[in-house]
């Protein structure tokens, strides 16, 4: 039954507003039977959804709104104040249909996000291309793409190439060139270019799934101020019956009692915090920024020192080899073919650096199963044909009992100073060989941390597993506070500790696996979507989508702003209550006036909260977001 009214509770409200139309008419033409009836059916049919709403609420024990109105109305209809008995149901009907409207937009983000799922899917099986459901597709799929076509799963290139525009995924609308070997996600749209992928991700574990899941559950989880504005509902609502009550036996005056009912109602206190977090998760999401719900919108807000890691956060996290230094029998591309073929077992962005210089040089290194062990912060080790393989830093050549000779330390001290990591790559217990290897800071870094100061971050601190001198230049060019080099995964979570006992209210950005737990320990942990991994955005608070620190600024404002509206919302919903109740008590508001401003305030309030979806920090800072140096760190 409930279902079916609110079916039809926009022509519930139509109809009622002709039947007020046709009473006024008949009363202004003198027919008073007429404009009695016709404000009577008027209220009967619009009281409908609000009282059985107002049953619901009682059977749930709760004093909803509607329970409120409902008074109001029978007291009304008592007094044979059928005007205002009228106005105050459609009233109430009218403005609850422009409030659901108005939500609706600020659901514009998901919504759309909803409408960018693709279909279908172009699949190579058995020889034959077939078109299918998306959700068919399984993992080791061959899907086609064509220019136009949206991709359907996530996966990697493995022929052609295409300008892709990610928007839905990163927020950012600018198209990217993929080609072979290049992951791509479901949701991104092929502008131009022809490729074949190959099926890694389908389904519900698709980065876009998971962004749209993350986004609703996001949308559902409550700021802290509308946990408490829900209980105040609880017991503000029966104060309000009691009050009138009081009303009524000091005033003898039923309709005074009943308009202070009606003016008293919490509408807009109750919607001005939902609407203005919603309001703020769906812009996240708009522009690649996934908040993972109200409380840490909360805690974002409150953040003033930000850690991160170097490789992959302030800096590009796509470094290259830049020289290959051998010491001994060794031939270069020899010694870069068994590295590659052991750094296959690794994440690391360093090892998988390797990786692609090997592969680049069109060397063979798909030769199955490596038998090794990643050493976390120090590199790996491995037994390949015949040979035991280290490769890694200082600390894991000494754990190894590997000596390093002067030569070979003097020259990776000097390839450091120039601002490249030094890789030492051992065969057989000897040093054989030293990989260098640099990255670049992100062209968008300096105006991302410029933007974080200026919205009340006092400290902004780098840690890294690199070496001293080229986190000593990102650290001089960036200006951040302090930096601290050679910092194992664990020594990165002793220090997010050290920092919040401090008092500090810590967030931590990384997008690797050794970030995941300094992620986990700090007050807000970010992580860089795009290029980061699987466990890092599952850990982490806030997820940025696009490999641009510009998200990240945006996303300490968003919450600054959110909450900014929040408060806003709730200022105003409790002056407006305030001076209605006095303008009732002292007889300068009635029932139908009172109303009126009343739904005149809820909408304001879900106004003001629109403004969030508009908001966007990114735009007034791009243009001081200098590209960086030319050349490598």
């Amino acid at each position: 039954m409930v279902g079916v009214i609110n079916k039809y509770r926009k022509k519930i409200t139509a109809v009622s507003f002709i039947l007020i139309v046709i009473g006024f008419s008949a009363g202004f033409l003198g027919s008073g039977d007429v404009k009695t009836i016709a404000l009577l059916l008027a209220t009967i049919i619009a009281s409908v959804p609000i009282f059985l709403k107002a049953g619901q609420g009682l059977r749930m024990k709760a004093f909803s709104i509607e329970l409120l109105v409902s008074i109001a109305v029978l007291g009304a209809l008592y007094l044979q104040e059928y005007t205002e008995s009228a106005v105050v149901t459609f009233l109430f009907l009218f403005g609850a249909y422009l409030e659901a409207r108005t939500l609706e937009k600020t659901r514009s983000s998901l919504k759309e996000l909803v409408n960018l799922a693709p279909q279908e899917a172009t699949v190579i099986r058995g020889g034959e291309t077939l078109t299918i459901p998306v959700e068919d597709v399984v993992v080791g799929d061959r899907v086609i793409i064509r220019s136009g076509g949206k991709i359907p799963v996530d996966g990697k290139i493995v022929f052609g190439q295409a300008s892709l525009n990610e928007a839905a995924v990163t927020g950012e609308s600018v198209p990217v060139t993929k080609e072979l070997t290049e992951k791509v996600f479901s949701g991104t749209i092929v502008d131009t270019g022809y490729i074949e992928m190959i099926a890694e991700k389908v389904g519900d574990d698709t980065t876009f799934a998971k962004i749209i899941e993350l986004v609703e559950e996001a949308q559902e989880s409550k700021t802290k101020a509308e946990k408490f504005l829900d209980r105040f509902a609880q017991i503000y609502s029966p104060a309000v019956v009691l009050l009138s009550i009081f009303v009524f036996v000091i005033t003898r005056d039923l309709q005074l009692s009943i308009t202070f009912l009606v003016i008293a109602c919490p509408g807009a206190l109750v919607i001005g915090a939902p609407v203005s977090s919603v309001a703020g998760i769906g812009n996240g999401a708009k522009n690649g920024v996934l908040v993972k719900g109200g409380e840490v919108m909360d805690s974002l807000a409150k953040v003033n020192a930000v850690v991160f890691d170097k490789t992959g956060t302030l800096t590009k996290g796509k470094p290259e080899v830049t020289d290959i230094k051998i010491f001994g029998d060794w031939e270069g591309n020899e010694l870069l073919r068994l590295a590659a073929l052991a750094e296959t077992i690794s994440e690391h962005h360093l090892g998988q650096t390797i990786v692609k210089e090997a592969i680049s040089r069109g060397l063979q290194i798909n030769h199955g199963t490596v038998d090794g062990e990643v050493i976390k912060g120090k590199g790996i080790r491995a037994n390949l044909e015949g040979h035991r393989l280290v490769v890694g830093n200082r600390q894991l050549m000494a754990m190894e009992g590997i000596k390093i000779l002067e030569e070979a330390a003097s020259y990776a001290v000097d390839r450091e100073k120039a601002g490249n990591t030094a890789i030492f790559a051992a065969i057989d217990g000897e040093i054989n060989g030293i990989f260098s290897i640099a990255d670049q800071i992100r062209y968008d870094a300096m105006a991302a941390l410029t933007q974080l100061r200026k919205h009340g971050v006092d400290k902004i601190i780098m840690l890294t597993g690199d070496n001293r001198h080229a986190a000593e230049i990102v650290a001089n060019k960036l200006g951040v506070n302090e930096f601290i080099a050679k910092v194992l995964p664990e020594e990165k979570v002793d220090y997010v500790k050290k920092l919040k006992q401090q008092g500090y209210v810590v967030a931590m950005a990384g997008d690797g696996i050794n970030d995941a737990p300094a992620i986990a320990t700090a007050d807000i942990g970010f992580a860089m979507g795009e290029g980061g991994t699987d466990v890092s955005m599952e850990t982490a608070d806030v997820v940025l989508m696009a490999d641009r620190l510009l998200q990240l600024s945006h996303a300490h404002s968003l919450a600054k702003a959110t909450i900014r509206n929040i408060k806003q919302n709730t200022f105003f919903a409790v002056g407006i209550v305030f001076l209605l109740l006095a303008g009732v008590l002292l007889g300068s508001v009635h029932l139908a006036s009172g109303m009126f401003i009343h739904e005149a305030s809820v909408l304001l309030v879900i106004l003001n909260a629109m403004r969030l979806i508009r908001f966007n920090d990114q735009r007034k800072i791009v243009s001081s977001a200098g590209q960086a140096a030319p050349g490598y760190l």
